[in-house]
This record gives C-alpha cells, structure tokens and sequence, in this order.
C-alpha cells in the first residue's frame, strides 16, 4: 500500500519522491499494524463482463471528480446498485499506483486493497460476504472511496457479471460538506480519509451525502502555505486540490468546479481552517486570516444560500499547565466575531458573496437569514487524544466526531438514522479476559 503516514506535513514537495519509503506500512502506537491486504487484481481476458464507461449514468461520484474522472481531495467516493454478484472495476492511467481504496457491499465492513493503474481488480465475487444477502425491493450496493488525500484514482471501466446490469442510486436527501486541512482529511489516522472525523459525522449521521474539501497544510489565507501554493478561499472553487498531482495533471489550468452539476447541494458546511495560518512559519497576519475567512463564507453562501455554515473553534495541541495539560488554542476571538460579523444586521440586510476564481465581491440586494454558528471544541479532546505528529489519534477522531453528531442534531433537529453500518474499521478492541 501507498501511505504518507511518516511524512512531516510541513514538506509536502517530498511526497513524490519520498513515498516508495512509506509503502506497506501503518505505524500503530509505534508498532507496525498488519496489512495483508488481498491483491484483487484479474486478468480481464479470463472473465465474461458486461462492461460499462465510466461516465455511465448508473454510477454516482461522491465528493469531487473531475471530467477526466479522476478523484481530489479527501475520501472521495464512487457509489451504485448492481444485480448478480459480481464487480470488477478498470482504473486508468491516471491512478496512483498503489493507492489504498476501501470498499464494501451496502453497511458491511470495509475491506481493502490497493489498486494499480491500468489494470482491473475483482471486488465483488461470489464468495464475498453479503452477495446473496438484500431486502425486498433493495438492489446490491457497492461504495469505493480513497483512503489517502494525496493518492487518487481514475475510474475508466466497471464491470458487472455478463447479463446483469447497474443500477442508479438516487442521492440521500441531505448533505454535510466540510472545508478544512489536514485535521478534517485525517492525515495521520489509521486509515485517513476513512478515519477522519469529518467522514466521521457525514458516515455517521446515516442517509446523508457527505463531502471532505479537505487538503494537508492548506490554509484559509490565498497564500502558500506548507508547500500548497493557494489558500482554501481560492482553492474551494477549483475540482482539484493543491497537491503535486493536480499540478502534474492540470498545470497552471484547474478545472473550476461545476457547482450546478454537484449530486446535490450541502444543508450544512463546516469549515475547520486556521491551524496552519496561526503557524509562524507561513507568516499571516491576523487581517489576513480574517479577510480570508469572510471570503470563504462569502462564498459558501453564493454558492449554497440555503446552507448553514459551522465555524469550529480551532484546536492547537496540549501543553504541559502545572500538573497536568492544557488545551492550546488559536484565532478564538477571531472566529467568534466572524460568526457575530454574519449574524449582524450589517451583513444580513445587504450580504455579500465571493467568487474565488474572479476574485470579485458582489453584494446583493437580497436580505439573509442567519446562518453561521460556532462549534465550541473545548473539553472534547485531552492531551493524549493527540498523537506525536500533533494530529487527533483515532479515538480522538471519534470523540469529535461524536460531538460535532450531537451538535448537529440539536442544532438542526436532524435525526441519526445510522443504526448499524461500519463507520470507523479496526476501532473494534475488546477485553476477554477477566482475570488479570
């Protein structure tokens, strides 16, 4: 497998040339966690398929994919119903050799491998747990999504068994999209994007579409930051991210991203940004933060009006308070007069909206209702939810996830209508024994 685990997120530039050194490891508490992962791939020329392109109508694109039909930025998925019990998918050239995709029949648990490019891999057979198992007048589902937010895949076939067919699956009928770094892309979890606390809440509220524009090192500041060349109040309106991939594919000319195409439109969008503009070491001004922050938002409510935005307060790391720890915290007062900015008269009675790919403000005549709050993360995490590369361990992922779930319900009245499925895999440990 393709992982960046060990990489330090401030030299983003070596990812290229340093990733050979991380294949085939996950680093577990110090401790090399077993991936034996099963090598899917078939030699198409053995199998009898009815084949299907990859623009075909039955498929569904999670997150953001561009016209080549290659995936950005964190856990990006590919969704559809299908008969028989069979499914094969062709991964073009575009691919990241070796990328770590997760994949499952409808709620079961995940499984795992990693796919080359230019060749097909067998994810659905026969003797796959749950093929024979569906509900009156509930086709077979089959989800893919990419684990690393620097690794993506480019879908050029997908095979069913010779005679069976694919099956459309219309969207859930609400959607979270999250706007962040390398705290919502879960680099340095286990299984990153799919470990990540934001795939945390969008997975585990349940029938929810969930999307994750979300990039290591990015700040909200149009400015280079840890090797990303723009900020979030630019990048967000592009398909692609600000990784050496998307320049190697797109050059000094992204896609903008096709809003009015987009599966469907966020309810909510939670935005976590500023840890890497609070660092010293990309020299941003509070001004500047500020003045980003309110573009993004600008431009969030262009493009989703009807949309509530989530400002969460920032998490910085722990340090050592007298006899015990605490929480480390940046821009606090900041972000609180964002939210009291666009909740003030001033901005509702004449708001403004931003478009990051003209870089032009317009105001509009139109009132708004409120719609920007604050997540508090104070109390959620304590020094060891943190790991040494000063990212949120797994549990701490779920712990906030949990919460941002909670606040999301009371907030919103939204009901959890997850009841089952896997969210988080290998979180399952137990204790047998009860004498020790």
């Amino acid at each position: 497998m393709s992982y960046t685990k060990m990489l330090p997120k401030w030299n983003l530039s070596c990812l290229l040339s340093l990733s050979s050194m991380a294949v085939g490891t996950i680093l577990q508490n110090g401790q090399v966690r077993v991936t034996d992962y099963p090598d899917t791939r078939i030699n198409i020329a053995s199998y009898e398929f009815q084949t299907y392109d990859a623009n075909a109508t039955e498929l569904s694109y999670k997150g953001r994919w561009d016209s080549k039909k290659v995936s950005w930025w964190s856990a990006p998925g590919l969704v559809f119903g299908f008969t028989g019990d069979t499914v094969a998918i062709t991964f073009g050239e575009l691919t990241t050799d070796t990328t770590l995709i997760g994949y499952r029949i409808g709620g079961l648990d995940w499984a795992y491998t990693n796919v080359t490019a230019g060749a097909t891999h067998l994810l659905v057979s026969p003797e796959t747990p749950g093929v024979n198992e569906t509900s009156p007048g509930y086709p077979l589902t089959f989800e893919l999504r990419v684990t690393n937010w620097a690794y993506g895949v480019q879908i050029d076939k997908v095979h069913v068994a010779s005679g069976e067919s694919l099956i459309k699956i219309p969207p859930y009928k609400r959607t979270v999209e999250f706007i962040g770094d390398s705290l919502s892309s879960g680099m340095y979890t286990s299984y990153e994007g799919l470990s990540s606390f934001a795939y945390g809440v969008g997975a585990g509220l349940g029938d929810t579409e969930w999307y994750v524009t979300a990039y290591p090192g990015i700040c909200v500041s149009d400015q280079d930051c840890w090797g990303n060349p723009r900020g979030q109040s630019h990048q967000w309106f592009y398909t692609s991210d600000t990784s050496w991939r998307a320049s190697q594919t797109w050059g000094d000319e992204p896609e903008t991203w096709d809003f009015d195409k987009q599966e469907t439109t966020p309810d909510i969008v939670i935005i976590n940004l500023g840890t890497n503009d609070n660092n010293t070491e990309n020299h941003v001004s509070t001004e500047t933060y500020v003045d980003a922050y309110k573009k993004l938002i600008q431009g969030v409510h262009g493009k989703y009006p009807e949309a509530q935005v989530l400002v969460m307060q920032l998490w910085m790391g722990f340090h050592p308070y007298g006899n015990s720890y605490q929480q480390d915290l940046g821009y606090e007062q900041e972000l609180k007069d964002i939210v009291a900015y666009f909740n003030s008269d001033e901005y509702l009675s004449k708001p403004a909206i931003w478009d990051g790919t003209t870089n032009t403000t317009t105001t509009l005549d139109t009132p708004s209702k409120s719609f920007v709050h604050y997540f508090s993360t104070k109390g959620i995490l304590q020094h060891n939810d943190i790991g040494p590369q000063w990212h949120p361990t797994d549990v701490g992922a779920i712990k906030v996830a949990s919460h941002l779930i909670q606040f999301i319900k009371l907030t919103f009245g939204w009901d959890l209508v997850s009841t089952g499925p896997e969210i988080f895999h290998d979180t399952l440990y137990w204790n047998d024994e009860q004498n020790y």
